[in-house]
């Protein structure tokens, strides 16, 4: 039997374990998915599947699986499964330990607690299909070079973390997390950057590191509560660790947001930043000589700006401005990219509410690059038709 077949039905086992009748134990079962179509007019034969682009277009589906179970008063069990352009993914497996409101202990898989927009990376908890580009996961144009955004979401990993929320009377909430998670990885002999899809899978079978050493972040954020009808967020996030098979490399990844929500208005703010160190054994990897000094690393910046303002009662106007902005040495194959490329992004979107739990999604992004592609031109068109459904 192959070992990728062992992981998924260990994960089904406790699925029904968890599932199994059982006294004093309350259990939730959730689920929801999508099926958008992102179809890119300014493509060469309108195919953002191939040459420089290197994105998922056409039809694809996400979906989520997702059993929460409180064993008792101070234990309980999360089991997520989800499928999308990765294949099937274990998101959560892991157990919370709750000593006090103020102190909770998280051991097994979860996404670390990292950034605001991780909390609602399910398509059933946007109002736009796409991700902002800081998290983006293989959606956005000029993928293969581009290599993703700051950090995929979700980024789910292996191991422990500590959090909590402490309430000042009733207007004032002040959360916080720690964490040692495997971290992301690359394992090639002299990589150049963190490898995402290697971070979610090791040889194709587990879920392990590829080195001894664990990487750390924490998350601080404040929230506060003026009025009964508003409120307001604001957040710090840090992350730090070695990628390679040798824990010389090293990524630091930091974050800050803020978000305000008056009744159904939401404004959200979130900037991004990672330094990632690369090998230079090799230079002619490279399209430019490596400098003496500070030479190996590269910085890469990320930031969004959202609005979501409802037109009626079951139609939603959503837009966003996010972009990206690498700056560093470029590995060859990276033909879109020199050694100081950016992107900006602007995305108008409706969200229509057909029925409870089910909702159509439109909308329209327009790229503007300072790199030309391999078409010629610096500005792209992209536009999505989605339906998702929860339960």
């Amino acid at each position: 039997m192959r070992p990728s077949f062992v992981v998924w039905i260990l994960a089904l086992a406790v699925v029904m374990a968890l599932a199994a009748p059982a006294k004093a134990v309350d259990r939730n079962f959730a689920g929801s998915a999508q099926i958008d179509y992102l179809f890119v007019p300014t493509a060469k034969g309108a195919n953002a599947d191939a040459g420089t682009y290197g994105t998922f277009d056409g039809f694809t589906l996400e979906a989520t699986l997702k059993l929460a179970v409180d064993i008792t008063d101070h234990l309980s069990a999360n089991v997520k499964l989800c499928y999308g352009c990765h294949g099937f993914e274990a998101d959560m497996v892991y157990f919370d330990l709750r000593a006090a409101d103020e102190l909770n202990f998280r051991i097994g898989r979860f996404s670390p607690s990292f950034g605001a927009f991780n909390v609602r990376h399910d398509p059933a908890n946007q109002k736009l299909s796409d991700k902002p580009l800081p998290y983006d996961m293989g959606r956005m144009l000029r993928w293969s070079d581009w290599n993703d955004g700051i950090i995929p979401s979700p980024f789910p990993d292996n191991g422990v973390e500590v959090d909590g929320t402490h309430w000042f009377g009733q207007g004032a909430a002040l959360d916080y997390a720690a964490y040692a998670v495997a971290g992301f990885r690359a394992t090639q002999a002299a990589p150049v950057d963190i490898n995402f899809p290697q971070s979610r899978f090791f040889n194709g079978a587990y879920y392990v590191d590829n080195n001894a050493f664990p990487a750390g972040g924490a998350r601080l954020a404040l929230t506060l509560k003026p009025t009964s009808i508003s409120d307001v967020s604001f957040g710090l996030s840090g992350m730090a660790g070695t990628y390679d098979n040798q824990n010389q490399l090293v990524y630091v990844i930091g974050g800050a947001d803020f978000a305000v929500r008056v009744k159904r208005t939401n404004f959200r703010v979130e900037y991004l930043v990672r330094r990632t160190e690369f090998s230079t054994a090799d230079p002619a990897e490279f399209k430019y000589a490596i400098a003496p000094n500070e030479g190996n690393f590269f910085m890469k910046h990320g930031a969004y700006a959202e609005l979501e303002q409802p037109l009626l009662r079951d139609l939603d106007f959503v837009a966003r401005v996010d972009g990206l902005l690498r700056i560093g040495n470029v590995p060859v194959y990276a033909t879109t990219l020199s050694s100081q490329s950016g992107v900006l992004r602007e995305t108008l979107g409706l969200a229509y509410t057909v029925e409870r739990n089910l909702r159509l999604k439109a909308s329209v992004e327009g790229y503007e690059w300072t790199d030309k592609g391999a078409s010629g031109h610096m500005d792209d068109l992209a536009i999505h038709l989605g339906v998702v459904g929860t339960f």
